[in-house]
């Protein structure tokens, strides 16, 4: 998930469950550090997790030519879902806390509604009318701070091969592709069946049960949480419609019986397994990442039944960091839509900041995967119909467990019941923790 070729996306660190591998460590002891860096310089520390980009698309070292008293380190933690616990715990106690810390979309809803008053208010340092708006108001509190400013987002489209869908009858156009399931997810699954009937030997239409699901639900306004912040998962028809689509699809012989982000799931990305997956921008980094080199040019991608985020995180300033002022103003740069639209360019974090839509770097870019396909303008426009959705405190655990603890179980051959109640109980008992 690591291409760090220019115009080539790779994977960014915003996955529901933690998934993404990160750049080495440079070092430096997590539970904080002085503020002084080489030669007296103010020294302004990141912690952050998977890979943001910002190093390897080359902004710290123009923001320290711009700001030449500035020395910029960072702390990286491979997966979120050893990052965030651990973050928490520097909240709760206040210290051993870096100057900015990253804080991934799934988290972003309990950070503000329990550690709000140990981060900085970060409205007066970014520029609300540069952002999306839910995006923006997604770590803005009840009183009206804004404790991070947003980075990426992950506006959902369908990767396929052509290659494959050739091969089963379908068409590979990518416009007549997204009509062929414009509007509907049933009317996808529908497209897989036709798929599967004509199917080459020892492939099926998606990857996984867990890609299908965070797509559906990625569309929905209200998925595990009502408004007044009431879990309700359990009874929102959404949920258990798109649970019901996957587990059908699954026992319908649709879907690879893998979970997404693991070394099985990875082997069948380099076999050609499956012919379509659900795809963010990130997506397309984790694909050049595991692929096999005569698969460069086979993919292609079209517009998702419906518009959906998945992914997409942001970076906070602790009031207990030894240089506020200056990491505010870096958090800042670090996100505005310049900045933003170098870092798709070389690093295919997709903007959260609609004026980056229009650079260069972004209509431009392509893909080694996907040819010559116009990514840059299939995601925009994937993008500006994204519902404003509600996130909850615990949007992770119930994501996880509808997925990694239950519709798995129905490639692995239990009924659709069994797998809904053990997802089901797998949530509540984590909820009660």
């Amino acid at each position: 998930m690591r291409a760090r070729k220019a115009v080539v996306l790779a994977a960014v660190a915003t996955l529901g469950a933690g998934l993404l591998a990160g750049c080495a460590d440079d070092g430096k002891d997590e539970g904080g550090s002085s503020s002084e860096g080489a030669g007296g310089k103010t020294k302004i520390t990141l912690g952050l997790f998977g890979t943001a980009g910002f190093e390897e698309s080359g902004l710290y070292k123009e923001y320290e030519k711009l700001h030449p008293d500035i020395d910029i380190q960072q702390t990286v933690v491979e997966r979120n879902e050893n990052y965030y616990p651990a973050l928490i715990n520097h909240l709760t106690t206040n210290s051993g806390l870096q100057d900015i810390q990253m804080v991934e979309v799934g988290n972003i809803a309990e950070i503000v509604e329990t550690q709000s008053d140990k981060l900085l208010d970060l409205s007066k340092y970014g520029k609300k009318s540069d952002y999306l708006e839910w995006k923006w108001q997604q770590a803005t509190t009840k009183d009206g701070q804004t404790i991070g400013v947003g980075t990426d987002i992950g506006p959902m489209a369908i990767c396929y091969r052509t290659d494959l869908f050739k091969a089963a009858g379908l068409p590979t156009d990518r416009e007549e592709v997204g009509k062929l399931w414009a509007g509907s997810w049933d009317k996808f699954v529908d497209v897989g069946k036709q798929y599967q009937d004509k199917a080459p030997k020892g492939t099926t239409f998606l990857d996984s049960p867990g890609g299908l699901i965070q797509a559906i639900l990625s569309g929905e306004k209200d998925r595990f949480y009502d408004s007044s912040g009431k879990v309700i998962y359990k009874t929102n028809p959404a949920v258990k419609d798109a649970f019901d689509l996957t587990a059908q699809a699954a026992e319908d012989g649709l879907i690879g019986n893998q979970t997404q982000f693991q070394p099985a799931w990875d082997t069948t990305i380099a076999n050609s397994k499956f012919a379509a997956m659900s795809c963010p921008p990130w997506m397309l980094g984790y694909i050049k990442g595991k692929s096999k080199p005569e698969s460069a040019g086979k993919w292609d991608i079209a517009q998702a039944p419906k518009s959906g985020n998945w992914g997409g995180s942001f970076l906070t300033v602790p009031k207990s960091g030894k240089n506020t002022e200056e990491a505010a103003k870096l958090a800042a740069w670090l996100t505005a839509p310049e900045q933003q639209a170098k870092l798709f360019g070389v690093q295919g974090s997709f903007p959260s900041t609609p004026a980056a839509y229009d650079s260069t770097e972004v209509k431009s870019a392509k893909n080694d995967m996907t040819g010559d396909a116009p990514i840059g303008t299939i995601f925009a426009q994937a993008a500006e119909n994204i519902p404003v959705q509600t996130i909850g405190p615990k949007d992770q655990i119930i994501q996880q467990g509808l997925t990694d603890n239950g519709v798995i179980l129905v490639t692995q051959g239990k009924s659709p019941e069994e797998a809904w109640n053990n997802a089901v109980k797998t949530i509540d008992n984590n909820l009660d923790q």
